[in-house]
């Protein structure tokens, strides 16, 4: 399986077949499994075997068929499925720190994971530095002996920041700090995290992985130490794994994950260079493009640009709200990764929470609108956003 290219991996790696030899992955929809005797259910409390199972909550067939494909293509050790992209974040950070323990984390994030750095991690004793994720200055000043833990997305959401993960991996590693990304948008396609120097990558599977809004679900991928040690005893018992059905759905989108991702960067790619220099838009946020402040370092770290861009409307929320409202095919909604193309305006939805000037100073300004490219015609999609400027 290690010598299988990307989408023969996306598409075979980690199956389990039953004694019926069935094609499509199978849904074990069961909470809890048979023991044949008493001692057989003493021995398999003490310790597992790779295919026998507890307790959903612990372990299941399906859900391991995904965790063992995802990991495959990642190039990770282990992975660990949850209930939700938060989950994950939370998961992975909570399972491993403690009251006392320094974490220093990239400023701009989804405001959900701000919450859990800024407010559940603080109020149970753990210590946050917050810096500017692109500057690796920064990054040295402040990590410290006693840093456990660095925290960034890859790509931040949603003004669509690079930081360089080889380079913050090679400073967090020398203080003897876990390198923890979230790498939602530079797909499990595109990018080497865990080459690059990453300990443990976390993603919302309910975006690229699923692509196409059925499902909530996340996954952590790392050693398989720190899977089995450290986060599967904390999510097994708090109850953040994900379900048999969940895990069926996500082994589906994997199948054509690597095609949809492709597709959709493409596009992306074009749509930004379309709109490019046009009046009616302050900026066009794509790291494909030459002028991203970090466009170098993305075409070194990335595959492709990935699949989400920024329009920052020139007139602010008053036209970010035409714009969006003129739109036929784009739908505006909160997700990303979609097959279907969605827009959102961040300042009055997913990064509502932060006060105006946080979000001034992150650069999500009241005109900033973020476009998740889907699988549709690019011809059909530029026609639809250049009309949608018109009624601007």
């Amino acid at each position: 399986m290690d010598d299988w290219n990307t989408r023969t991996k996306l598409i075979h790696a980690g199956t389990r077949r039953s004694q019926y030899g069935e094609v499509a992955e199978a849904i074990f929809l069961t909470q809890g499994f048979v023991y044949d005797t008493a001692e057989q259910a003493e021995a398999r409390f003490v310790e597992a075997g790779p295919d026998e199972f507890i307790y959903a909550r612990y372990g299941n067939p399906t859900v391991k068929m995904f965790e063992d494909r995802i990991a495959a293509l990642e190039g990770a050790e282990d992975a660990f499925a949850t209930a939700s992209g938060m989950a994950a974040v939370n998961g992975a950070l909570t399972s491993m720190l403690k009251a006392g323990d320094h974490v220093v984390s990239a400023r701009a994030l989804f405001g959900s994971c701000l919450y859990i750095l800024e407010d559940v991690l603080c109020r149970f004793g753990v210590e946050v530095t917050f810096v500017d994720g692109t500057d690796l200055a920064a990054w040295k000043a402040a990590l410290r002996p006693d840093t456990k833990a660095v925290f960034f997305e890859t790509m931040s959401n949603p003004t669509l920041e690079v930081v360089n993960l080889p380079a913050v991996a090679e400073l967090a590693h020398a203080v003897g700090a876990t390198v923890i990304v979230d790498n939602v948008f530079a797909t499990p396609v595109f990018s080497r995290a865990i080459e690059q120097g990453a300990d443990v990558v976390v993603y919302s599977a309910t975006k690229h992985i699923d692509g196409q809004g059925r499902a909530l679900g996340g996954v952590i991928l790392g050693t398989e130490a720190f899977i089995r040690k450290t986060v599967e005893p904390y999510l097994k018992h708090t109850g953040g794994s994900m379900s048999p059905f969940t895990a069926w759905i996500m082994l589906k989108g994997m199948e054509t994950l690597d095609l949809r991702v492709r597709a959709q960067a493409q596009t992306a790619q074009v749509m930004a260079e379309a709109l490019q220099g046009d009046p009616r838009l302050a900026r066009v946020i794509y790291p494909g493009l030459p002028d991203h402040p970090q466009h170098a370092l993305a075409s070194a770290m990335l595959e492709k640009g990935g699949t989400v861009l920024a329009l920052d409307l020139a007139g602010g929320q008053a036209a970010a709200f035409r714009f969006l409202n003129a739109l036929k095919i784009m739908t505006i909604s909160n997700n990303l990764g979609d097959a279907k193309s969605i827009v959102t305006h961040p300042a009055t939805t997913t990064h509502q929470r932060l006060d105006e000037q946080v979000r001034a100073e992150l650069g999500i300004t009241p005109g900033l609108v973020r476009v998740s490219l889907g699988i549709e015609d690019t011809g059909d999609l530029i026609a639809d956003v250049k009309q949608a400027l018109d009624a601007v």
